[in-house]
């Protein structure tokens, strides 16, 4: 682990090393870490940009999609003059705005039954910032059978909801919640129901902090437990999760081996 900080870096992470649960060696851990956003939309945005801020060495990002004024409303990584820019390049250009040091591995691509244990085996901790069901049950059954941990947000009109899963290490995965996807058309996307835009920054602000807490090994984990915000009445709510023993994915008696069921009879993946 590299201790030998620049002046500039000493500087700009000052208030970290001020902090006795980070110091100077939690500010190494932070520059050494891998990072993976999923998505670089409502949760992406501050996701990325607040692990930027607080020295993440290498930050991966992935996301097919361009920027579209719609987008606006809630994703602050991107701005006006760039509609119609790759959502992954707009991202990084705002995150290396806030650190000109850090490394951005920019993939636009849509994650896939092909290359998503690929792409997850390389980082250390896994960020879920999707909108689809798809994308989500994907990104969690990659990362359990990848043994990486996985820090995963929804939101959805006024409400969102934040959970860290990591059944390599003895806690419940995201089939233990969801043991399958709801039936097409039952549960609506931002797209379609709507979404206050700050709800997004505030959930994918607090995905960004249990990512830091990871790394870091401080405070308590959000492994076994589902956080839930209704912006409306100010309230959280903290419900315990336990693993599921009959769980598909991660119990004694998993069926799922492989990532083929995220396949369609064609052979093409339908994730995204």
């Amino acid at each position: 682990m590299d201790l030998d900080f620049s002046e500039d870096e000493i500087q700009r992470f000052s208030r970290h090393i001020l902090l006795r649960e980070v110091g100077g060696t939690g500010q190494a851990k932070l520059k050494a870490a891998r990072v993976l956003v999923v998505g670089a939309g409502g949760l992406g945005s501050p996701l990325m940009l607040y692990l930027a801020a607080a020295g993440i060495g290498t930050i991966g990002v992935i996301d097919d999609d361009v920027v579209d004024l719609s987008n606006l409303q809630r994703q602050i990584a991107h701005t006006t003059d760039r509609i119609g820019t790759p959502k992954v390049a707009s991202a990084t250009q705002a995150a290396h705005a806030i650190n000109p040091d850090l490394k951005v591995e920019a993939h636009a691509a849509r994650l896939s039954a092909d290359n998503a244990l690929d792409l997850i085996g390389r980082y250390d901790v896994v960020c879920d910032g999707t909108d689809n069901f798809a994308t989500r049950f994907l990104v969690a059954d990659a990362c359990v059978l990848a043994k990486r941990t996985l820090v995963s947000a929804a939101v959805l009109r006024f409400e969102g909801q934040l959970s860290v899963f990591k059944p390599h290490a003895g806690g419940p995965c995201y089939r233990c919640l969801y043991a399958e996807p709801p039936a097409p058309g039952t549960v609506p996307t931002c797209s379609e129901a709507g979404v206050l835009g700050v709800v997004t920054g505030v959930m994918g602000t607090l995905q960004a902090t249990e990512v830091l807490k990871e790394i870091l090994g401080i405070g308590d984990t959000l492994s076994g437990r589902l956080l839930v915000w209704d912006a409306l009445s100010a309230r959280f709510r903290d419900i315990k999760l336990r693993p599921d023993p009959s769980c598909a994915l991660c119990g004694p008696h998993a069926t799922i081996k492989d990532l083929t069921a995220h396949r369609t009879p064609d052979g093409s993946t339908h994730a995204g």
